[in-house]
């Protein structure tokens, strides 16, 4: 399996909290960062995964677990071609 990177953008404007972090790690999100800035909550992802939509399809739904939406799909295009070749 391949490792991809991408960070997903959460739809709501939240603070970054124990609660929180704790509810995505159990819902599956344990290989992300979540984070805050300017109001906008993210969680750069850096997950294992067949390919990169299995990958980012994963990602959103333990996101969706925890209680959460997603609002967009962030991908470094170079971080794209190097992973998919």
């Amino acid at each position: 399996m391949t490792k991809y990177d991408f960070t997903l953008i959460l739809a709501e404007p939240i603070e970054l909290t124990d609660d929180i972090a704790d509810a995505l790690f159990e819902a599956g999100c344990d290989d992300g960062s979540p984070g805050t800035c300017d109001g906008v909550f993210s969680i750069d992802f850096h997950r294992e995964a067949i390919s990169l939509e299995q990958a980012i399809c994963s990602a959103i739904k333990n996101v969706q677990t925890a209680g959460y939406r997603v609002e967009r799909i962030e991908i470094e295009a170079d971080a794209v071609i190097q992973q998919g070749g």
